[in-house]
């Protein structure tokens, strides 16, 4: 089952001994599409700093709030473990030097060191991959890390190979994967406004000096995907 992302944001975090603050933003993938780190805003508990959270820091995972979107989410970790983490600088990308550690400090396998998608450890959060998703490809050390912000992403304009056809407005996420798999496109006046979703196995790259997240298709195509997806859904609801 696939939740927009957006369901996420604002949701209030506890710790085993107490709360930590709330969702701010989501870092990915912009290679696989994992998402890598939830931003927390610790408000005043610590002075205002910004922490991150890796899916290792979940037990459940927290798009398990069903459609109504999710108000709360407990992590596995106390709030001294989180207080004595490396801290972020907000303002500038997350390295890899950052990486390392981060995932030494809680002990954790990186996600770059093999060539699946969660490398030698698996989160507890994430629970078995369908064998026949299409397959994603890990990181080496030495790579460059390709992790961005979902709110900054949102409001990019999807460029098909033959025009503009939206904005990006929301991720959905597999909920068994921390995966997004669907990109939520406002198309404007483009599709008479109608609000589509567009796979993430379409994107060719995304641009970020330019603000556009290009795609492999043609309009003609996405709006045939998309009729063809609205055709799915009617037959399976009967």
């Amino acid at each position: 089952m696939l939740q927009n992302i957006n369901q996420l944001h604002g949701a209030k975090l506890g710790a085993r001994d107490g709360d930590i603050g709330h969702v701010k933003d989501f870092y990915f993938d912009d290679k696989t599409w994992a998402i890598r780190y939830l931003v927390i805003d610790t408000g005043s508990w610590l002075s205002g700093r910004e922490v991150l959270l890796s899916p290792h820091a979940f037990k459940a995972h927290p798009f398990a709030g069903g459609e109504g979107g999710v108000k709360s989410v407990q992590v596995d970790l106390t709030r001294k473990q989180i207080e004595d983490s490396p801290s972020i600088d907000s303002h500038r990308p997350v390295s890899r030097q950052y990486e390392i550690e981060y995932y030494r400090y809680y002990g954790w396998a990186g996600y770059w060191q093999e060539s699946a998608m969660w490398g030698l450890g698996i989160p507890a959060a994430v629970l078995p991959v369908d064998p026949n998703a299409r397959p994603h490809h890990g990181h080496n050390q030495r790579d460059d890390v390709h992790l961005r912000s979902t709110k900054a992403v949102t409001g990019y304009h999807i460029e098909a190979k033959d025009g503009r056809i939206g904005t990006v407005s929301g991720f959905m996420v597999d909920g068994k994967s921390w995966t997004i798999r669907e990109l939520v496109v406002e198309t404007g006046h483009w599709y008479a406004g109608k609000t589509i979703f567009l796979l993430t196995e379409s994107v060719d790259r995304i641009s970020y000096p330019d603000s556009t997240v290009l795609v492999k298709l043609a309009k003609e195509d996405i709006m045939q995907t998309t009729k063809d997806n609205v055709a799915h859904a009617a037959a399976a609801h009967g």
